[in-house]
């Protein structure tokens, strides 16, 4: 039987971003078939609930930006928690150069033009394995757009997303736009109109291309679970996160 997609996400009392990622569920799954949703925080159902209720192998893919507590803690303890027998976990969807490049896709739709200098916005967290992959992000969109690009955090962390743009401004950059390294419009996205930008790009959202990194993803942990034959447990290893 084909492994089940557990899409992992965050949780959100916004229903725009709760709608995203049933959108984003409901396009994999017309690719690979069925494709569950779950979250680690706000609101349920929990991986937990959705791996209790899989008698089928399952994958999850955590719908992270970046591998921080989420990633590295609470997905674990809610597969642990399942008790299920026959679960892939494998690595967050970012950072990725799919990402830049929808960015960058985002941030033209914004009328960012080339040489027009960009500060990336990220949520921000406490984890420094986190804040290591939105330095990798940025690299990554820097290269693609060549151009600086700064990070500026919307919640966590420094500095602020209207920082990093005072800052480039400072630098004598004429233009500056701000690339939304978030999934889906929220209270988070909502603040970027405030950071004293030229434009704001749209969070990534439904992009084709993500649907296909998430379809990737499953295939990963597809792979991951008939080398484990049978074992109770199989997260890619380092190697394959890279």
């Amino acid at each position: 039987m084909t492994p089940t997609l557990v899409l992992v996400a965050h949780g959100t009392r916004n229903p725009r971003g709760v709608e995203m990622i049933a959108a984003l569920a409901d396009a994999v799954s017309t690719q690979i078939g069925t494709t569950r949703v779950a979250f680690v925080d706000v609101l349920g159902p929990s991986p937990a609930e959705v791996l209790r209720d899989t008698a089928e192998s399952a994958v999850v893919v955590p719908a992270f930006l970046a591998s921080g507590y989420h990633v590295h803690t609470d997905v674990p303890r809610e597969i642990a928690d399942s008790a299920h027998t026959s679960v892939a976990v494998t690595r967050a969807l970012g950072p990725d150069l799919v990402l830049a490049e929808v960015m960058l896709d985002r941030l033209r739709d914004a009328g960012w033009q080339s040489g027009d200098c960009i500060v990336l916005a990220a949520a921000g967290s406490s984890d420094t394995r986190a804040l290591e992959e939105h330095r990798r992000a940025a690299a990554m969109l820097a290269d693609i757009a060549r151009v600086p690009v700064r990070i500026g955090y919307v919640a966590t962390s420094t500095p602020t997303v209207s920082d990093a743009v005072s800052t480039l401004r400072e630098d004598g950059h004429p233009r500056v736009f701000v690339a939304s390294y978030l999934l889906a419009r929220g209270l988070f996205h909502t603040r970027l109109s405030a950071a004293g930008a030229d434009g704001v790009g749209e969070p990534l959202g439904v992009h084709a291309a993500i649907v296909d990194l998430v379809v990737a993803r499953y295939h990963e942990g597809v792979r991951a679970l008939g080398e484990s034959s049978g074992a109770a447990t199989e997260e890619l290893s380092p190697a394959r996160r890279r």
